[in-house]
């Protein structure tokens, strides 16, 4: 995915950015799309793919959008020479097989106290629910959590 930071408006105290994406695949697919920065959160105003994204493919796109925006406000150069504006506040999460066992012991733990081991992970990671979900699953196929139950 090819992020490229688009324009800036500074206003009183803060600034508002935007970012466009492009993500171009073997295939011949393509995704392009536009994202706001600004008071702290983050927006998709325009997404434009060929071939159409389902529902699914959507919020995919939403979470990689939020995590490519979060990594260029905190690497390039914002407005004051910092570059953090914009970003959420998260707690720092290890990525790959250190994270993965992270989060497989704030699942159990959470299983173990009763309570809502995805909450737990949401929690103890500060990613959203379907990010969260993607890590437990990482997780499970490394084999530090047991296989889902099957519903009935």
């Amino acid at each position: 995915m090819a992020v490229r930071p688009s324009w800036e408006v500074r206003e009183s105290e803060g600034a508002t950015r935007w970012f466009e994406f492009r993500m171009a695949f073997a295939d011949g697919a393509r995704v392009d799309a536009l994202a706001v920065v600004g008071g702290g959160c983050v927006c998709v105003e325009e997404v434009r793919a060929q071939p159409a994204l389902s529902l699914d493919d959507l919020a995919v796109l939403a979470d990689w959008i939020e995590e490519s925006v979060a990594e260029a406000c905190a690497t390039g150069p914002g407005p004051d020479g910092g570059g953090s504006e914009g970003r959420r506040a998260r707690p720092a999460w290890p990525r790959g097989a250190e994270g993965r066992l992270l989060v497989a012991r704030e699942y159990r733990a959470a299983q173990r106290d009763g309570a809502d081991p995805v909450l737990a992970v949401m929690g103890a990671t500060g990613h959203g629910r379907r990010t969260s979900l993607r890590l437990i699953g990482q997780a499970r196929d490394a084999g530090l959590l047991s296989p889902r139950r099957a519903r009935r």
